[in-house]
């Protein structure tokens, strides 16, 4: 099996399986609760709150732990949005996030809020000086995502929060869910007020997530209930899931230290091979200011899911568009936005690399590309 799809999912270590199964059987109590068991379990919630948050530079009572990257942009939009309403109800977004947000900003145009989407240029990123332009007396929130979830490019978020120091009434959110262990971000550096990252996506198990919330931050909670989470978050908390993000975080940290120079020579090996195969188009670049896993081409004129079809019964998986769109049959937004056109869109396929990728791997994908894309010209000639 050759897995190039991590950007929809990674697959969870061995040993944060272990954790998860080990918090589960000794640590079952509830962390609320107040006899030992429960004060155990909330012990190892404490700990984990404390190593997520010493990774990201923030402190322990600014970490808030969600389902995974979805809930995680959403309580942070909306809470903001709808706790800061009467202040102001204009958002400033890009045209090419995650479904996540982008559904989200949708929802909240229907409830009356104003939302202004700035462009990207050919190669998918905003420009600071449009999301300045943007900015009105009633501007609450600007969200974007860090790192692509499809192409890869990094926007500036950097740059961006810098110039939002000007504008301090103004929050800052960023989706830093295909970023996190990949292109380093710092949160507090960059001025970010709430950060999103997802468990999944870093070999941690699916239904986890954090959302770093500012300290004096207020945000409107979408689950009322309890007090769990700072009462941003009602309900009880996945112990067993917590421990192991926390887990997955660590090692995979750890891990990137000395793969990331690995992890663009793979990209590069991809690009070049990908390049020398005739109808395919590259829609991704490479260098700074591309993610080291992400790779996006076209086949012009072929149907991804045919492709991805034909790569999957030689064992090899890869998707089209992100996992939240992949099974919506329609042109590739973010492609379209870039400015590629529809041909391009339609037949977009996304190859995305962890830190267990190998180079023989890729040269394996490559020589069976070779095979499979001339077969798919001729059909259809």
């Amino acid at each position: 099996m050759i897995y190039l799809d991590n950007s929809a999912t990674t697959k969870p270590y061995k040993e944060v399986l272990e954790t998860y199964v080990t918090v589960s059987e000794k640590y079952f109590g509830n962390p609320s609760s107040l006899h030992a068991l429960g004060l155990d379990a909330e012990k190892v919630l404490t700990r984990s709150r404390e190593v997520v948050a010493e990774i990201l530079g923030v402190k322990a009572k600014e970490i808030i732990f969600t389902s995974g990257g979805t809930e995680g942009n959403n309580l942070a939009i909306k809470g903001i949005a709808h706790e800061h309403s009467t202040r102001g109800k204009h958002i400033i977004t890009s045209v090419v996030e995650h479904a996540s947000t982008y559904e989200t900003f949708s929802e909240l145009e229907s409830k009356g809020f104003d939302v202004t989407y700035v462009p990207v240029n050919v190669l998918g990123k905003i420009s600071v000086d449009d999301i300045k332009k943007a900015i009105r007396p009633d501007t609450v929130l600007v969200s974007l995502i860090h790192v692509n979830n499809e192409t890869g490019t990094i926007q500036p978020v950097g740059e961006v929060g810098q110039m939002l120091k000007e504008y301090r009434k103004v929050f800052f959110h960023v989706d830093h869910v295909q970023g996190i262990t990949k292109v380093p971000l710092t949160i507090k550096k960059h001025h970010i007020d709430l950060c999103t990252i997802s468990g999944h996506k870093f070999h941690g198990v699916k239904g986890t997530g954090a959302l770093y919330v500012r300290e004096g931050i207020n945000l409107s909670p979408m689950l009322h209930g309890g007090v769990q989470e700072a009462k941003l978050r009602a309900g009880t908390e996945n112990v067993p899931g917590i421990a192991a993000l926390a887990k997955a975080l660590r090692m995979t940290i750890d891990k990137s230290i000395n793969e990331l120079a690995n992890l663009r020579q793979l990209q590069q090996i991809a690009i070049d091979g990908l390049n020398e195969i005739e109808g395919i188009v590259l829609n991704s670049g490479v260098g700074e200011g591309h993610a080291p896993h992400i790779v996006n081409f076209s086949i012009p004129g072929a149907k991804p899911e045919v492709v991805i079809q034909a790569l999957s019964h030689q064992g090899v998986y890869v998707s089209t568009k992100s996992a939240c769109s992949s099974k919506i049959s329609s042109p590739s937004r973010v492609i379209l936005e870039m400015g590629l056109g529809n041909q391009r869109a339609e037949s977009a396929i996304r190859i995305s690399f962890s830190f267990e990728t190998t180079d023989e791997e890729i040269k394996t994908f490559l020589k069976i590309m070779k095979e499979e894309v001339p077969k798919l010209l001729q059909v259809m000639r």
